[in-house]
């Protein structure tokens, strides 16, 4: 277990990466979007040891990123089901499995992202709700929210993107 900064447990790309950020999480989390619900599925889709397993599916129910439900009485067996929480997650696998292609993939894509319709392959990107227009780190900056820490507000500030009077000349 990680120790817990106010600064990390605050920001909520640091309790993601409490909740998910562990690679074999991650990795159920990509093949129950595909369709594993099942112990044994999980277990042979991706090659992992069952203790293992067992301890990871366990932190997804208790985070609310799955709900066990159990669909045999003998022997008892469970399923593990996205829950809604789980579901938003979604854009999150699809922009690693982006980055992976754009960025891992140099002798080509081994997966591809599609319509589920015309199955035309699909570019993702990140956009605006309001106007629509793709969001990077050149249009989008972090600030406070309305229930920042004095202390998140401080480390906001003192970051290089929000002030540009801390950043060293040349930049």
């Amino acid at each position: 277990m990680q120790p817990k900064s106010p600064s990390i447990l605050e920001c909520p790309v640091g309790r993601t990466v409490e909740t998910v950020g562990e690679w074999w999480s991650i990795l159920i989390l990509r093949d129950a979007f595909q369709g594993a619900t099942r112990f044994d599925e999980f277990e042979q889709g991706l090659g992992i040891a069952p203790n293992i397993l067992s301890r990871r599916l366990a932190h997804l129910t208790t985070a609310d990123m799955f709900v066990r439900h159990r669909y045999s009485e003998r022997p008892p067996r469970y399923e593990y089901l996205l829950t809604p929480k789980a579901r938003d997650f979604f854009p999150v696998i699809v922009a690693m499995l982006a980055w992976g292609n754009k960025h891992l993939a140099p002798k080509g894509e081994a997966v591809v992202l599609a319509n589920r319709d015309d199955v035309r392959p699909l570019d993702p990107v990140v956009v605006d709700a309001a106007d629509m227009r793709p969001i990077t780190s050149a249009n989008a900056v972090v600030i406070a929210g309305p229930r920042a820490s004095r202390g998140m507000r401080r480390r906001l500030a003192s970051l290089k993107a929000m002030n540009p009077a801390l950043a060293p000349a040349g930049d």
